[in-house]
């Protein structure tokens, strides 16, 4: 007691800082120490409404520095003083929680059950790269697959399987050179009369990390694509799909003026860029890098069992079950994706609890940070503080408000969270439709344009789209050189062509 009491108790009090959020600069650690004492203040002084816009703009804050300091900590910390301060309450929160329960489910249990067809979406990427030599029709081929599967599936995992066949290859080809570069040691320390040798091919390795980075951003956009087009692609598609009432078809329908001719512009986008060879697009893949990538290929294709071969079969059944699923809503988004666990597992031999922990690893950081947003959208409608640009933009005739919704959104996206961002502005339209100041087809068309604005434009940066963060503070991004930087200049075209389209569609189509 006496050594915690004196030189340890400032030790120990001293050891808190370092422990406060981590790994995260000083400089952001004094922002949320700050944040947290000024906010009562605010509160008491300025009113709820005033400490409210400032609480959204901090916790904005905490979602722009994401790779500085996961969101879920200090945003929390930012809610749970607005709770105590009493700006919202618990059973709010709670009801918020509530309403979003849909997309809880697909957080939990879809993204867990895509983890489980792994197998099969590696085995497919992988024959993609392989088999196909000519890079622009990869690039497309890449862009194209990850879109469909990340309308059927969820981008970020669509992104994880992205990643992970990057990585696979990566690493086999490093392990080549190590293996060639220890060959060329032991040859020459028989010789000490030899200068030594350059042991890694530094150009084919240069060539090998900008083609990965071209397929990987491709990738990525692809994942935008798709996910913008259906309920399952993105977490707030649920939101504004339960909001309206709408199931997967008529989502996918209600979306198509838009999504399609983006759809189309994107893959054009991706053509012309592999032709330019501009902002770090076009590269090819060394034929040394090939040759050894081929020959592990074929190595693991003869050494896989008729076991291996089975899984991937359950797994191919699982696919098509899931679409057929989705498509006639049999049920709920995420009880489909419990379902998927069950099937899969069960016919894939996963019957011990350790063996499905792993699954749920990917999506639960997300739910809990998901939840955190639906407090602070709690405190935004107790506070009302949408409300003046909700009526603003209302008062608008009716034809431009889905535009200039489309423009704010995409903005807000760019810096912030695209869930977050829809989720706070469909709620505030649909209360503008229940207080009956919109009628439902108009209703419908801001929805339209809320989901465009916060799906399409948001590629612009990592921050608004979960699937790019996810790649960017991912083990390939250092591998390939992947900084955020080249990530925000390599997606620009994309950002440029894409949001253009889209807002043109919602202008000229809904209409």
């Amino acid at each position: 007691m006496a050594v915690i009491q004196g030189g340890g108790g400032q030790a120990l009090r001293a050891s808190f800082w370092p422990n406060f959020l981590g790994g995260a600069p000083v400089w952001y650690k004094q922002a949320i120490i700050a944040f947290l004492v000024l906010n009562p203040v605010l509160y008491v002084y300025l009113g709820g409404f005033i400490a409210g816009w400032i609480l959204v703009l901090e916790f904005i804050f905490t979602l722009a520095m994401a790779l500085r300091c996961y969101p879920l900590q200090p945003g929390g910390l930012l809610v749970i003083e607005a709770l105590l301060l009493g700006m919202t309450t618990p059973k709010h929160v709670f009801e918020e929680v509530e309403d979003n329960i849909k997309v809880v489910l697909l957080l939990v249990f879809m993204v867990a059950g895509i983890f489980f067809m792994k197998e099969l979406l590696l085995y497919t990427f992988t024959k993609i790269l392989l088999n196909i030599r000519n890079k622009t029709l990869l690039a497309l081929l890449f862009c194209f697959v990850a879109a469909v599967l990340s309308a059927f599936l969820d981008a970020l995992t669509v992104m994880a399987v992205v990643i992970s066949v990057a990585v696979g290859f990566y690493g086999v080809y490093r392990k080549f050179l190590e293996d060639a570069a220890m060959a060329k040691l032991e040859a020459v320390a028989e010789r000490e009369d030899e200068p030594p040798p350059e042991l890694v091919d530094h150009e084919d390795l240069a060539g090998f990390q900008a083609f990965l980075r071209g397929l990987v951003m491709h990738a990525a956009v692809g994942t935008a694509l798709g996910g913008v087009t259906t309920i399952v692609g993105e977490p707030q598609n649920v939101v504004i799909a339960d909001k309206l009432e709408w199931e997967f078809a008529e989502f996918f329908f209600a979306m198509m003026p838009v999504t399609l001719p983006v759809f189309g512009v994107g893959l054009v986008t991706c053509v012309v860029l592999e032709r330019l060879r501009v902002l770090g697009y076009g590269g090819t893949l060394p034929e040394s890098v090939r040759a050894v990538l081929t020959d592990y290929d074929a190595k693991e294709t003869a050494n896989r069992t008729n076991r291996e071969t089975a899984r991937l079969v359950v797994q191919a059944v699982a696919a098509l079950l899931l679409v057929f699923a989705l498509g006639f809503h049999v049920a709920e988004i995420g009880l489909i994706g419990l379902a998927l666990i069950i099937v899969q597992t069960a016919f894939n031999g996963i019957v011990e609890e350790h063996q499905l922990g792993s699954a749920f690893e990917e999506a639960l950081p997300f739910t809990a940070l998901l939840c955190v947003f639906f407090a602070v959208v709690a405190v935004i409608a107790d506070h009302k503080l949408f409300q003046p640009v909700i009526d603003y933009v209302l008062a608008l005739p009716a034809a431009q408000q889905p535009s200039v919704f489309y423009i704010a959104n995409g903005l807000l996206s760019v810096v912030s969270d695209n869930v977050f961002v829809a989720t706070v502005y469909i709620g505030q339209v649909e209360d503008s439709f229940n207080e009956k100041v919109i009628d439902r087809r108009q209703f419908e068309l801001l929805a339209v344009a809320i989901n465009t604005g916060t799906n399409i434009p948001s590629v612009a940066t990592p921050n608004g789209q979960a699937a790019f963060l996810f790649l960017l503070t991912s083990s390939l991004a250092p591998m390939i050189q992947l900084s955020y930087g080249r990530m925000v200049l390599m997606a620009l075209p994309y950002t440029v062509t894409m949001g253009v389209t889209g807002w043109l569609a919602v202008v000229w189509l809904l209409n």
